[in-house]
């Protein structure tokens, strides 16, 4: 298929049509590669898209406070969320990468895939004006936001833990990962959440695992909080 071709795809799954297009090949040329590259489209699309999500979420729950709506947006806009945006958009098998980053799967790369997302982003915005971009960002997120929930804008085990501890003046946790399972494409961490005692020298701990590192602390965490009542 013809660059054309997959060009005229992408905008059709965008649901945008660009009026220049040498916008949309500067929204999706990596700067290893030669000519005008993305990373300043992409600072000015991850602002569009921050005020965007923002604002839409103030509409959406109008009873957040401004911690649940941080952290919802966090969700939304964080890396991972954008390159799984990308994909769906199939944007790696159209970027144009220098050599280096080609034979290194950079078209696979969350971070490369999510900066381009952004690009596009601002590359819409410069032809299309902000309206535009509203309308692509709201279609490309519309299931998103239906599958959103308050409860999405909880604390994490790990933040809540700490700042229970914080309250009382208490020591902050310690993690260790004290074991790992598997190979390096499949592996399980195993981490040991351990919190001093003041009024001894003994520990309290707890044990988890994970398929991250994270995961595994974040697990640890949760079983401490219980421990704690928290």
């Amino acid at each position: 298929m013809s660059l054309d071709y997959l060009l005229a795809d992408l905008q059709k799954r965008l649901s945008y049509q660009f009026k220049e297009k040498k916008l949309l090949t500067q929204a999706l040329t990596h700067r290893s590669a030669q000519g005008a590259h993305n990373e300043r489209l992409e600072f000015l699309g991850d602002s569009i898209l921050g005020f965007v999500i923002a604002a839409k979420l103030y509409h959406l729950f109008p009873e957040a406070n401004e911690g649940q709506m941080t952290r919802l947006r966090a969700k939304l806009v964080k890396e991972k969320s954008l390159a799984e945006l990308a994909n769906e958009l199939q944007l790696g098998e159209l970027l144009k990468l220098g050599s280096g980053e080609l034979k290194s799967g950079g078209f696979r790369r969350a971070s490369i895939l999510s900066d381009a997302f952004e690009a596009i982003l601002g590359a819409i915005y410069l032809d299309g004006g902000l309206a535009s971009s509203e309308q692509v960002i709201h279609h490309l997120y519309h299931s998103r936001y239906q599958s959103l929930s308050l409860s999405m804008a909880e604390k994490d085990p790990k933040t809540r833990l700490q700042e229970w501890l914080q309250s009382r003046k208490k020591e902050l946790p310690d993690y260790q990962v004290f074991k790992t399972d598997g190979q390096d494409h499949n592996k399980i961490y195993w981490v040991r959440c351990s919190l001093q005692q003041p009024e001894s020298k003994d520990k309290q701990m707890t044990e988890a695992n994970g398929s991250s590192r994270r995961k595994a602390e974040q697990s640890a965490a949760k079983k401490m909080l219980e421990i704690l009542g928290v």
